[in-house]
């Protein structure tokens, strides 16, 4: 006797929405402002966009496309920090972009960025907007106190990334600006830098992550940055741990004092797989393997 056989599901596809490719920044910014209220949203890698738009787990009216606007697709260095543009992709980092430290710190971090196709269209820029928690672009840019310059038909502000971040993918964006660069201080020449994250599996979302710089003067660390991601709602740089850094030799008494302290420091976010213990555990041993990596 024969089965009946199942009917094949409906292919996922996005909703029906209108598509708009200006070839201008004043252009983009021009039809942001006219659709923004209407739920308009801006493309440019689309990693994160276009798979939610496929579920149907949001259902944008209208797309901006940025991809055909080159000023926006530039890394340049001016005025002692490194711009990134909107539409500049994770891949660009695989080699440093800049002489020093940062540039090495980003080709470091990027290697931990999801899987290489998606390096090759999600775009730096569009990481920041999203405001994933656990976002290595994120704790990166919270790290080195990064700005990030939005544009709209009112004109143009530059915000400072402790002013940026306000929660679980929400941002001070408001719904008619485009971030149009993010910009990077660059680092001193004698910076040490690290990063180290854990996922699950290679390519997973992170749980905990943390990126450090400092420098060592006369034998001991004089300047000092501890950020950390993956672990809170939102990046940050964590004081406490910077204050366990400063005036002690780099090593394992100062790394250790500094690991407890960010750990300490955080209120970690929870689900049905991670205790905030075993997220504060986490936070604890990233950054003192990020502060190891660094004095290698």
């Amino acid at each position: 006797m024969a089965r009946p056989v199942p009917e094949s599901p409906e292919p996922m596809k996005p909703a029906a929405f209108r598509y708009y490719t200006p070839k201008t920044l004043a252009e983009a910014v021009a039809v942001l402002a006219d659709v923004a209220s209407d739920d308009g949203r801006i493309l440019a890698g689309g990693q994160s966009l276009v798979p939610i738009m496929a579920f149907r787990l949001a259902k944008p009216t209208h797309l901006v496309d940025i991809n055909g606007i080159s000023e926006l697709a530039r890394v340049t260095v001016a005025d002692g920090k490194l711009k990134i543009g909107a539409c500049v992709r994770h891949a660009a980092f695989y080699q440093p972009v800049c002489d020093g430290p940062l540039g090495k710190l980003l080709a470091t971090v990027v290697r931990s960025i999801a899987h290489h196709p998606i390096r090759t269209r999600g775009t730096f820029c569009g990481s920041v907007a999203h405001a994933d928690p656990a976002s290595e672009w994120c704790a990166l840019v919270a790290m080195l106190d990064g700005e990030m310059v939005a544009q709209s038909k009112r004109g143009q502000r530059v915000i400072a990334a402790k002013d940026y971040f306000a929660g679980i993918m929400t941002t001070a964006l408001d719904e008619d600006e485009l971030l149009t660069e993010v910009r990077l201080p660059l680092l001193p020449a004698d910076a040490r830098v690290g990063f180290q994250e854990f996922s699950r599996r290679a390519g997973d979302f992170a749980l905990g992550m943390a990126v450090v710089t400092y420098q060592v003067v006369g034998g001991k660390i004089a300047t000092a940055r501890v950020g950390i991601g993956g672990a809170e709602p939102s990046p940050r740089r964590i004081a406490e741990a910077e204050a366990a850094l400063i005036g002690k030799p780099p090593g394992a008494t100062a790394f250790d004092a500094a690991a407890v302290a960010a750990a300490a420091a955080i209120a970690p976010l929870e689900d049905f797989h991670t205790s905030a213990d075993y997220r504060r555990d986490l936070v604890r041993a990233m950054t003192r393997r990020a502060l190891d990596s660094a004095a290698v």
